[in-house]
């Protein structure tokens, strides 16, 4: 049977009440994508014309191959800088915008096949290398990074820096020397107060396109351009050819690094605006099919002298709210884009870069998530750290070695968790059932001669020395226990490493007539330990269903009753009757 994609399955469905709506939500979604889309391309240090190229396809090809029926990808703020990381670096000094063009071309093509890749071996579980804290951090690092480096054209000079601190510096001498244009100060800074008074007090207005259209009706009344105010022009009539970008060899390496970055944060972001918009409209979110969605989209902007995209919650939520029901309203936005790049090439003739610069900035600001932070701060200051470390590595080292940082330091986070997990003792409780941790319950009964011991991770070679210090130490305890239960329910995995020391630790507690007994472990991990052949060492009758089962045997073999808990410190008291006492332990 053939198999359509999703966006073509997804017409099956198609309510005829739902024209109207997507109709109109397609033309108020157009009056956000055009001055985004150019001035993100403008961000990712592109001609403007390319923001809408891009648009256009990306919108036309995830209607196609995307799962989503609400969706909207496009040029993205948070793709901007990452693109220019990756670009810039490889244009000759003083810039050309033909092998710019070509460089993020073959970028987009890049991400659409790591993509599409991914999404075929079902790796969609990558975007899950960037924990919360870290994506706060990274996010809220872009966005410094993006507002600093747009703050000279916001003003009308510009800055030729390399780095956070150098664009501060040369934004300050800027500043200093008399750099700034007044009227392009006027309109940046007016266009950026206009902005956030609107999305504050009427979000239903579009706010940017309200800013664009009195900035260029300024730019017309008062003649900016003859005032020193940098505009956009007249942008190239048509739509670009079919176009495979042609790049060197040894651009490649580099191409790749950045494709892989941008790959795995447009995921991430697709994953979670998914999730939020899905739980709203009652969609199930397919995580390897939006891959294969976005990189449909990502191969047919690099085919169309485009860039990298992702998808956009704002212009989700704008769709949304305008009533879009289908990918209607983004082919109805590709569409009008389109017929104005045919018809109306001039019509942004005189709209200031200030005024972009304006879209730009108002974009950083609603990526900062500064509130997030203050939460970790509050909640976990650990996470807390690594999301300041995520946003230091971005602002001082750069975007694509940010993402890195922000990926690694997840990683280590996880590993942090595993090598270091918790791990306590349990007791009694009076009036509950089970045996619970003594350090939530401290009035905890136990019973002599017997330690109830949890480890809450997985047994592997990064933590196997820390469980075993631990059950030596609670060994050398007094009064010293004959019985040592490891209450096993939370070990999911024991790798060889582990193995080996368990056999270990059972030889050294034999030694001084004491026991390691397991209880409730999982029965993958059982079969695990019978392959390693701990079974046949660590004795059968060593091994319980339950902790309750090992606890009662214990109590029949030794008669031992429950008690007060007894400190860790106290002095070792009798043995429990017919088990002879552990000699010292070595």
């Amino acid at each position: 049977m053939r198999v359509l994609p999703p966006g073509v399955r997804e017409l099956r469905g198609y309510r005829r009440s739902w024209l109207g709506r997507d109709l109109a939500a397609g033309a108020v979604l157009t009056a956000l994508l055009v001055p985004q889309g150019m001035a993100y391309a403008e961000l990712a240090g592109l001609p403007a014309i390319t923001g809408l190229y891009t648009s256009i396809t990306c919108l036309l090809a995830y209607a196609v191959f995307g799962p989503s029926r609400i969706l909207v990808l496009g040029p993205d703020s948070s793709l901007g800088p990452m693109i220019a990381a990756t670009v810039l670096p490889l244009v000759a000094a003083g810039g050309d915008p033909e092998r710019a063009v070509a460089l993020a071309s073959m970028l987009a093509l890049l991400v659409g096949v790591v993509m599409v890749v991914a999404a075929w071996a079902g790796l969609g579980f990558v975007a899950d290398l960037l924990s919360k804290p870290t994506m706060v951090g990274y996010i809220n690092g872009l966005a410094l990074t993006i507002l600093i480096g747009q703050l000279p054209k916001l003003l009308g000079f510009s800055v030729d820096a390399d780095g956070l601190l150098q664009e501060v510096a040369g934004f300050v001498r800027g500043v200093a020397d008399g750099e700034v244009v007044p009227a392009a100060a006027t309109v940046g800074i007016g266009g950026v107060v206009l902005v956030l008074v609107l999305q504050r007090w009427l979000p239903k207005v579009p706010a940017v396109l309200v800013m664009v259209v009195l900035a260029i009706a300024a730019t017309t009344l008062f003649d900016l351009g003859s005032r020193g105010v940098g505009l956009v022009g007249e942008l190239p009539q048509g739509f670009p050819p079919l176009t495979f970008p042609g790049v060197a060899w040894s651009d490649l390496g580099l191409l790749v690094g950045g494709a892989l970055a941008i790959a795995l944060v447009a995921l991430a972001d697709t994953i979670s605006t998914a999730s939020a918009f899905a739980e709203r409209t009652g969609q199930e979110v397919r995580g390897n099919q939006e891959m294969s969605g976005i990189g449909a989209a990502n191969i047919a902007a690099g085919l169309f002298q485009g860039f990298p995209v992702s998808t956009s919650a704002s212009r989700t939520a704008v769709a949304e709210r305008a009533g879009a029901r289908s990918q209607l309203t983004g082919v109805t936005g590709a569409v009008l884009i389109l017929l104005m790049i045919l018809l109306l090439p001039g019509l942004f003739r005189n709209l200031p870069d200030a005024a972009l610069a304006a879209v730009v900035v108002t974009a950083a600001l609603s990526l900062a998530d500064l509130p997030a932070m203050a939460r970790l701060w509050r909640q976990r200051k650990v996470e807390f750290a690594l999301s300041v470390a995520a946003l230091a590595g971005v602002a001082l080292l750069g975007v694509l070695p940010g993402i890195a940082i922000a990926v690694g330091l997840s990683i280590l986070n996880v590993f942090r968790h595993a090598w270091l997990p918790y791990q306590t003792t349990l007791g009694l409780v009076d009036g509950v059932a089970g045996y619970h941790d003594v350090r939530s319950y401290p009035a905890a009964r136990r019973l002599p001669g017997l330690v109830i011991y949890r480890f809450d991770a997985p047994l592997l070679f990064a933590n196997a020395k820390t469980f075993r210090d631990e059950i030596r130490t609670l060994a050398r305890s007094e009064p010293a226990p004959h019985w040592i239960v490891v209450a096993a329910e939370p070990v999911t995995d024991v790798d060889t490493t582990a193995a080996d020391m368990l056999l270990d630790l059972d030889r050294l507690l034999d030694e001084h007539g004491q026991a390691l007994v397991f209880a409730e472990l999982k029965d993958p991990v059982r079969r695990k330990l019978e392959r390693y052949g701990l079974t046949r060492v660590i004795e059968p009758r060593h091994f319980f269903p339950t902790v309750e089962a090992a606890v009662e045997t214990f109590r029949a073999r030794t008669g031992a009753e429950w008690t007060e808990r007894v400190p860790a410190t106290a002095p070792q008291g009798p043995a429990p009757p017919g088990v002879p006492p552990p000699r010292p332990p070595g």
